[in-house]
Parts: C-alpha cells; structure tokens; sequence
C-alpha cells in the first residue's frame, strides 16, 4: 500500500447552519452545496498528517497535560495557514471583533511556528498558522 495524499478531510457537524457559518462566511472558503453537503475539490493540498495525543494538545494550548474541563474535547485539528505572522494575527482580531473566542493567542511555538486555536461548532481544534518551512523556497 503506498497512500499518495490526504485525499480529503470533513468536519462531521450537528449544526450545519453554525458549521457553515463559520467555514463559508466567517473564513470565507469557496465552499459549494451538494443538498446538505458542502464541499470544495481542488483546494490547495494539505502540508501535514498527524496523530496528535491529546495530552500533547493540551500542552500545546494549555501548558498542561491535561485538556481543561470547560473546553470540549477536540476530535481532530486543522490549521489554516497564513503568509506570514502579521497575516496570522490580522485574522485572529478579525475574528475576535466579530466574537470569536480563542483556545489561545497567537503564539509562536518552541518549533518556529505561529499560531493561535479556537475550536468549531463541531469540537475541531482550529489553527491560524504561519509555518516558516512551508514557505521556503
């Protein structure tokens, strides 16, 4: 077996109106509607799978091993990743004006990365990113 790409990925939400909301218009996607189905194909590819422990999360988010009790566990991630830092923390004020709670500010990480999470509708750990290695030419 030898697996090509991350052929796509899907959030599995309870709320659709709330799911939408925030993945259409707040984050402007170029989703399309198949009846209650929304989709894009062709969107520029994923740069990164992982297993991540939840433990290594909540290291990450927290500084504990433990996820705290007020936040809903996440079931998955993903990260939106931006051009540069300045683009990261534009987006996360943005979002905050309009409400948006954040799991954390915009940090940079021990690895070089910056970012901030908030979760969805559907309990997905969210990132805006800036990953210097994605944009290395």
């Amino acid at each position: 077996m030898k697996i090509q790409s991350i052929a796509g990925y899907a959030v599995i939400t309870k709320d659709s109106q709330a799911s939408s909301s925030l993945y259409k218009e707040t984050l402007g996607l170029p989703l399309q509607a198949q009846d209650d189905y929304l989709f894009t194909d062709k969107f520029p590819g994923s740069n990164h799978f992982g297993v991540w422990p939840l433990s290594m999360a909540a290291q990450t988010c927290f500084g504990s091993n433990e996820w705290p009790e007020n936040f809903p566990e996440p079931t998955s991630t993903i990260e939106f990743e931006f051009d540069s830092p300045e683009e990261v923390k534009q987006a996360v004020e943005e979002l905050k004006s309009a409400g948006q709670v954040f799991v954390h500010e915009v940090k940079q990480e021990p690895w070089g990365q910056t970012v901030a999470r908030f979760m969805s509708p559907e309990n997905v750990l969210i990132g805006f990113s800036y990953a210097p290695w994605l944009h290395d030419n």
